[in-house]
């Protein structure tokens, strides 16, 4: 049985209770050492069969930005464009490959390479699940986020991903948030409207 205790509640507004999504950012880059540390924590949290299939591709010039503008809709460029970072995630269609190493107690491998469907639905679920440990191990070590939508996923594909392998999931943009810049913070459901015990 495990003896954690709950971490401090100044822990949880950074994480969660006082966390945004940011629009705007302050000038200032995301050193690639606390990029690899954030990974380094999001490697950790679990996935189904230990699958791992989350890539990520980080824009970190204005040269790799630039590669992506054209695929973004067009109220999100600037985000990305001034963002210390861009993270592009990705899943590996083939993520199987790796489950003899990570997975060898079982031949997990055959699992999926017999059925298409149960691979491609176990790649975007897992590697959903991995993005989002790494926003929180993001915020943990200081950086704000902007996870969001609104692109072109066949553009995106194409300019980073064009041998097929690895499909994009979502984009987030890190940095130093500029508070300023925030909208009121918006309603969350309670448990009662979205929670049922039985």
């Amino acid at each position: 049985m495990s003896d954690h205790s709950a971490i401090s509640t100044v822990a949880l507004d950074q994480l969660f209770v006082e966390a945004r999504t940011y629009y705007a950012w302050e000038p200032k880059p995301v050193d690639e050492d606390l990029l690899k540390a954030i990974y380094d924590l999001t490697k950790w949290g679990p996935t189904s069969a230990n699958c791992c299939p989350l890539r990520i591709v980080f824009l970190t010039t204005t040269d790799g930005k630039a590669r992506l503008l054209p695929a973004l809709a067009e109220a999100n460029r600037i985000k990305s464009e001034t963002a210390g970072a861009v993270a592009i995630f990705a899943y590996d269609t083939e993520f199987y490959n790796e489950l003899p190493k990570l997975f060898p107690h079982a031949d997990a491998k055959s699992w999926f390479t017999s059925n298409d469907t149960l691979a491609t639905e176990t790649a975007f679920r897992n590697s959903s699940l991995q993005a989002g440990y790494f926003i929180m191990a993001a915020r943990a070590l200081g950086l704000d986020c902007g996870p969001m939508s609104g692109f072109n996923p066949d553009a995106v594909n194409a300019e980073f991903f064009p041998d097929g392998k690895f499909k994009v999931n979502f984009i987030c943009n890190l940095g130093y948030g500029d508070g300023s810049k925030l909208y009121p913070r918006l309603p969350r459901l309670a448990f009662e409207d979205a929670a049922t015990i039985l």
